[in-house]
């Protein structure tokens, strides 16, 4: 007698599905790792991401930085105070106006230095201009990462006009080293202020369709709405500041809540946000786009006249005719040169409302031209170090506009 079944008692489905089950026992699988970076253009800095995957979740995300560290700090501490600018222009490099005015500020809180009101205004057209800029490659960044190659070259026409008219003021597009202790380098170009509200208009006009193009995209909002999210509580513990932190709902900008220079003569609103995840992390840039436009357009009506740097030449360096003219004047710009100014002895820390939140810098001074210490408190660091929380158990493609909306610097964040 046959030991075959009958045709009639066998089941095709489940023999198939018991075949199946086989051969997937005896397959080998394992986690697969991924290297986002150092050189990666979802990056956005020369940072490697290393990424465990179990099929297409995170399973565990861990940033290594060390790949863009300079030495700032030491670097710093080893030149005149004033030479410490063009290596404050090389951390967030996108907004280096903040970075130099911020460091310039504790250089003279330090002091017990007040500079000239004209010079204030200065330095908050020149801090908003950057923070639009700044912006500005985060959303277009962030658009294009995402498919959209349209808003990116709308996104970068803007850009180029504040690059243009950074330029105009400082003598250069990305490294400005355009402050100096006391106040400002040089006052405004002739015909500078109707450029630059030119280059605001046609900025909002490209924010329009910038809109119009991706916050009505059905696959630009699924894939940033839900995705990235941080609550507030864990926000806070990790050290968040600025648009992320506000983010989550929570109300801190240092232009409200400590004002400096004439902040607190100006009118503007700062944006709150509710879930915490890249949508609104997203919207918080481009409604702060609207901001800095007010403050800017509020600035030139209310700009003074005057001064633009302090009339001491123990701290400015004195008039060229003073230099070729005078014993006084030479002597003045050769001790300032060579020697530094002669920073009081003390230690302070000041912070300034930079486009990714604080900018803090810790300053100590022996009494000499050149700082016994240095630190900055960067704002990107400790957002880039929430990123494994934020990310792991989520989907590989959810990181991809994390990293843009955190908008990690490399050169702030590793120094």
């Amino acid at each position: 007698m046959s030991d075959h079944p009958k045709p009639e008692d066998s089941n095709p489905d489940t023999d198939a599905y018991a075949h199946e089950s086989e051969l997937e026992a005896h397959l080998q699988t394992k986690r697969m790792y991924v290297n986002m970076g150092p050189s990666h253009p979802a990056t956005h800095g020369t940072v490697r991401m290393r990424v465990e995957l179990e099929g297409e979740t995170i399973l565990k995300a861990d940033p290594e930085i060390g790949f863009l560290h300079r030495g700032f700090q030491k670097s710093c501490e080893n030149v005149t105070w004033t030479q410490c600018l063009p290596y404050t222009d090389r951390l967030n490099y996108v907004s280096a106006l903040m970075n130099n005015f911020g460091f310039l500020n504790a250089v003279e809180k330090l002091i017990g230095l007040e500079i000239p009101e004209r010079a204030q205004y200065i330095r908050v057209i020149g801090s908003e201009l950057h923070r639009m800029q700044d912006h500005l490659t985060l959303v277009g960044a962030t658009g294009l990462e995402l498919g959209g190659f349209a808003p990116f070259l709308l996104v970068l026409e803007g850009r180029e006009l504040i690059m243009d008219r950074v330029s105009e003021l400082t003598g250069a597009r990305l490294t400005t080293s355009y402050g100096r202790v006391g106040g400002l380098n040089r006052d405004l170009p002739e015909g500078w202020i109707e450029k630059v509200l030119k280059s605001l208009d046609k900025i909002q006009e490209l924010l329009v369709e910038v809109k119009g193009l991706l916050l009505r995209n059905r696959i630009f909002v699924d894939r940033m709405k839900g995705t990235g999210t941080i609550n507030a509580e864990d926000a806070l513990n990790f050290g968040f500041t600025g648009p992320c932190l506000r983010a989550t709902g929570v109300d801190y900008d240092v232009r409200k809540a400590k004002p400096y220079w004439v902040y607190n003569q100006l009118d503007f609103d700062v944006p709150i946000g509710e879930h915490g995840d890249n949508y609104d992390r997203f919207l918080m840039r481009l409604e702060e786009l609207h901001q800095s436009d007010r403050i800017i357009r509020q600035a030139f009506k209310q700009l003074p006249g005057g001064p633009i740097i302090v009339d001491d030449w123990r701290i400015a360096l004195p008039p060229k005719p003073e230099v070729y003219g005078t014993i006084e004047g030479v002597m003045s710009h050769f001790k300032l040169v060579m020697e530094g100014i002669q920073v009081p002895p003390g230690e302070v820390y000041d912070a300034t409302e930079a486009s990714n939140g604080e900018l803090g810098w810790y300053l100590v001074s022996d009494g000499r031209g050149r700082p016994y210490k240095v630190h900055v408190r960067a704002p990107g660091f400790p957002i880039l170090s929430s990123v494994s929380h934020i990310i792991e158990g989520k989907m590989l493609a959810d990181l991809i506009p994390t990293f843009d909306t955190i908008n990690m610097i490399g050169g702030e964040v590793e120094q």
